[in-house]
């Protein structure tokens, strides 16, 4: 392994959503991350979020069986974290919570990922981002004055799911190398999305947020912060916020900047003069005229054109992975680059070669796969996918 995170050794149970996200996120800079499936996602088609299951590998288990769960607890003992992605008491049921693991492996960091977290009301409710993120008051922010509008699921599944679990595992792995003690890692969705506003229920708090959709300097509301659509349907992105970035816009737009451009009273009166004279020109037009060091403006790409924009060909935001186009591995570093990443791990391609890593002979392999116990994904079976699966989180039952 190569990267900044070689050496840290990661075992999560397998879900959607933000299990396999931070399990991309860590494996890309360089850890050993493995994905324990259940037996009977051998037979499925490719997930829709099959991206996300790269830089790790996958272990197809039987976790009901005794068999089974030896395995896991045999992985856990030799891993510096275990995500569980089940409702809570789940994995107790299974003979794998933290007491469990932790008994064979005192210093290992034990995360779990649910939607509202261990305890509450809400704790045993199953939900989706838009669940979560309705409860943090971010849904409620995001939108047109009528109704709020779901922002993708990146809020609560990824940024305040995935990215938050990642932290989590990081910090207590960082913690456990110095006591030699491991803990349990609490991770919410909901607290995750709560995280993430943390800067508008300040700006609440301080009178300076208006508890409204598009009411506001960056929801919308204000013409120095929102999209215009241009002359061939398209639209250009603006975010001068500051006096002199204003400036340097209507500069370049060919307007006269009002003095009293930042008073809320007046905001959609510029609004409209400034989408009249965005209307007069295409996209790619304005983005020539207009984009500019100083005037914080930029087109909206769509999510083809978005790879061939030259800023994310020069910095190569962008990688194909056997003719698949996804973000390259993100921060970057300047000595400890992690590989190029590879295709993904699906269900059960890796079990074999995982149980031989614990020691386990030939034969014990062949009579785990005969029983059923474990499967594995022939090489090179990768089918297109049929109907579509959700790519938010599935909290297990079991």
């Amino acid at each position: 392994m190569s990267g900044p995170l070689a050496g840290v050794s990661i075992v999560s149970m397998g879900g959607l959503g933000p299990g396999p996200f931070c399990g991309m996120l860590l494996g890309d800079l360089g850890a050993d991350v493995v994905r324990v499936d259940r037996v009977s996602d051998v037979d499925l088609p490719l997930p829709v979020d099959a991206v996300m299951r790269r830089s790790q590998r996958s272990i197809a288990v039987d976790v009901k069986d005794p068999r089974g769960r030896q395995l896991v607890l045999a992985l856990a003992g030799q891993a510096d974290a275990f995500v569980d992605v089940y409702r809570p008491q789940v994995a107790e049921r299974l003979g794998l919570g933290p007491d469990d693991l932790m008994a064979v492996n005192p210093r290992l960091v034990y995360a779990r990922m649910t939607g509202y977290g261990q305890d509450g009301p809400y704790a045993q409710m199953a939900g989706h981002d838009i669940d979560y993120i309705a409860l943090s008051g971010a849904l409620h922010a995001i939108g047109s004055p009528d109704a709020p509008v779901p922002p993708l699921n990146i809020l609560g599944d990824f940024g305040g799911g995935g990215m938050l679990l990642a932290l989590g595992l990081l910090s207590g792995i960082l913690e456990s190398r110095q006591s030699g003690i491991g803990q349990v890692v609490d991770v919410s969705m909901l607290d995750g999305a709560a995280t993430l506003m943390a800067v508008f229920y300040g700006m609440l708090s301080q009178g300076t947020w208006q508890d409204r959709r598009q009411a506001n300097v960056v929801d919308g509301a204000a013409h120095f912060y929102r999209t215009y659509e241009t002359a061939d349907g398209k639209h250009i992105a603006v975010g001068a916020l500051e006096p002199q970035f204003y400036e340097e816009l209507c500069t370049r737009l060919g307007v006269r900047p009002p003095q009293d451009y930042d008073d809320p009273r007046d905001w959609a009166a510029h609004a409209e003069v400034m989408a009249d004279r965005f209307r007069q020109k295409t996209r790619d037009e304005w983005e020539r005229e207009v984009v500019t060091p100083q005037s914080c403006a930029a087109p909206v790409l769509s999510m083809t054109e978005a790879p061939q924009h030259p800023q994310n060909r020069h910095r190569r935001t962008f990688v194909d992975v056997d003719g698949v186009v996804q973000p390259a591995p993100a921060p970057r570093f300047s000595r400890t680059a992690p590989r190029p990443p590879g295709g993904p791990a699906l269900p059960g391609s890796h079990t074999r070669v995982v149980l031989e890593e614990l020691g386990m002979s030939e034969d014990d392999v062949s009579s785990l796969l005969d029983a059923g116990v474990v499967r594995e994904r022939a090489a090179g079976d990768v089918e297109a996918p049929t109907a579509p699966r959700s790519t938010t989180t599935a909290l297990e039952d079991h």
